[in-house]
């Protein structure tokens, strides 16, 4: 099987089946594809999912961990989004969670979010707080 990285538009298509031509496209892509996903992709497939599908944070978050449970489905590192992916479900922002995620081999993450800051409080070895 070879290895494809798949865009945004493949990856919701797949997810909502909204166009059924273009599903069954990318239905038949990721059957026969190993499938590189990057987090930018995931990134954006979440606001797409949620701003202009509806989707709920824990839809999102179900669909993200079906889809990169799949043998074929390749990440980064999948150890990083599925802790990102559990910091979202608790609150944290996909976005914030996917940065947290990455900066765990440091002390601080300073940010001016107060939201994020609040909901970032005892996850993670990485304290986020003002600068």
């Amino acid at each position: 099987m070879a290895v494809s990285a798949a865009d945004t538009n493949i990856v919701v298509r797949l997810l909502t089946r909204d166009d059924q031509e273009q599903f069954l496209k990318a239905q038949a892509f990721f059957s026969t594809n190993e499938v590189f996903l990057t987090d930018t992709v995931l990134l954006e497939t979440k606001w797409v999912l949620c701003f202009a599908y509806s989707f709920s944070r824990q839809d999102t978050v179900g669909a993200f961990r079906l889809l990169i449970g799949l043998p074929n489905v390749l990440v980064a590192d999948p150890e990083r989004i599925q802790l990102a992916l559990e910091w979202h479900e608790k609150g944290v922002d996909f976005g914030d969670a996917l940065h947290l995620a990455a900066c765990q081999d440091f002390g601080k993450m300073a940010t001016f979010d107060k939201a994020f800051i609040r909901r970032a409080k005892g996850l993670g070895r990485c304290m986020v707080s003002e600068p």
